[in-house]
């Protein structure tokens, strides 16, 4: 935590900090400077400002007395997408019985819902030897305060040493608010998650400064240690039906329910008859389309194929195709057994998203287009001309076999 304050002995009222302060938290009293903290963004401009160094920065560590031994269990969120689990939660199983082999500790999973005690069997033959099962009418349906406080009291009581979630948008919404409400560390985004096998820590790996390095990330001191994964980077764990597991049913607090939001409705964005995270083939477009009408050209050759429609950012800032569609650093992380990019330059922040594809096919009218250093086959010409003929060739093809 960080404060600040003047040191009414140093302060020769020159108001010389009430000027640079942006937020007017300053002010003159009886010839001294006085700060009102409710307005104050700790901006710092006044300390600069003072002549003579009466105005401090006061920083405070908060330290918590924790018996980090006491702490067991390597944890998953076991997200539900219309009533089933969602595939990223079998990804983060298999990446946990991994690190909970390294730190000779069991697997769980949290369950929550109106009916969650059904999925649990699909959990334990994931490989969780724990399912914590948390079932109310009030988490039939996702409200981030909710969940979060009720996962929060679970983690109070069986102290997990390690959370993960997936990197959606449920999973950032909910762990963020966790990490509050535990006081632990967390690590957005996560591409690799290891264990330091002598300190018994987790380390967390994600892309940092536009993915031109990867940063390894750890936090030693509180627990549990957090993070969410991204989706495609890990293999799916197992199906293992003679797999043995606990379910341990929790009591929900009507406390825990946060009463300032309500569920109303949910309106889900029918742009692509595939799921671009779920999907096999990608068809994605870059600047190198024009126009949002190009799109059409896409969407044909991947209606051939069976494939999932995705874009860079570029594409989506241009307000030329929904967010959901971007692949890259700040969008979807992919890896599909064909990615086929047309348009696509091949920023760093895209090639994060998409490099682990099984086969890369990219299509540019610029041979030193940066996509071709990671694509196993690349197409030099005229996107509008290749895309069209490409797919009149795999139809022809189609109608042949059938």
């Amino acid at each position: 935590m960080s404060g600040i304050k003047i040191d009414k002995e140093k302060c020769i009222g020159c108001s010389a900090c009430v000027g640079v302060c942006p937020v007017s938290a300053i002010s003159m009293l009886d010839g001294k400077a006085i700060i009102d903290l409710s307005k104050c963004t700790l901006c710092m401009s006044c300390v600069s400002s003072c002549p003579v160094g009466a105005i401090e920065v006061i920083r405070q560590t908060i330290v918590r007395d924790l018996d980090l031994n006491s702490y067991k269990g390597v944890w998953v969120f076991a997200e539900i997408e219309e009533g089933n689990i969602a595939s990223i939660t079998y990804e983060l199983l298999g990446k946990a019985q991994i690190l909970a082999n390294d730190l000779n500790t069991y697997v769980g999973a949290i369950l929550l819902g109106e009916n969650a005690k059904n999925l649990a069997p699909k959990l334990i033959e994931r490989g969780a030897d724990k399912v914590f099962i948390v079932n109310h009418p009030s988490l039939k349906h996702f409200i981030a305060e909710t969940y979060a406080n009720t996962i929060i009291s679970l983690i109070k009581k069986h102290k997990p040493e390690i959370l993960l979630a997936g990197a959606t948008t449920l999973g950032r919404s909910l762990v963020s608010r966790i990490a509050i409400g535990a006081y632990a560390g967390l690590t957005a985004d996560c591409t690799g998650l290891d264990i330091d096998k002598e300190r018994k820590i987790l380390i967390q790996t994600r892309p940092a400064f536009g993915g031109n390095i990867m940063a390894r990330i750890i936090s030693p001191n509180f627990r549990p240690q957090m993070a969410t994964v991204r989706h495609k980077v890990m293999p799916e764990a197992k199906i293992d039906p003679d797999h043995k597991g606990t379910i341990i049913e929790e009591y929900f607090d009507e406390n825990f329910i946060e009463k300032r939001v309500k569920f109303i409705d949910f309106i889900r964005e029918e742009t692509s008859k595939v799921n671009l995270a779920e999907a096999n083939i990608i068809v994605s477009g870059g600047r190198g389309l024009k126009s949002p009408e190009n799109f059409k050209l896409l969407e044909e050759l991947a209606d051939v194929l069976g494939a999932a429609i995705g874009s860079s950012r570029a594409c989506v800032d241009a307000g030329w195709i929904p967010y959901s569609h971007q692949v890259g650093q700040t969008g979807r992380t992919v890896n599909p057994k064909i990615y086929i990019a047309c348009g696509i330059s091949g920023q760093i922040q895209h090639l994060v998203g998409m490099q682990s594809s099984k086969v890369i096919i990219a299509i540019n009218s610029d041979p030193n287009a940066p996509i071709f250093k990671v694509a196993d086959y690349g197409l030099v010409g005229d996107l509008f001309t290749i895309v069209p003929a490409l797919t009149r060739k795999l139809r022809q093809l189609k109608n042949k076999g059938n």
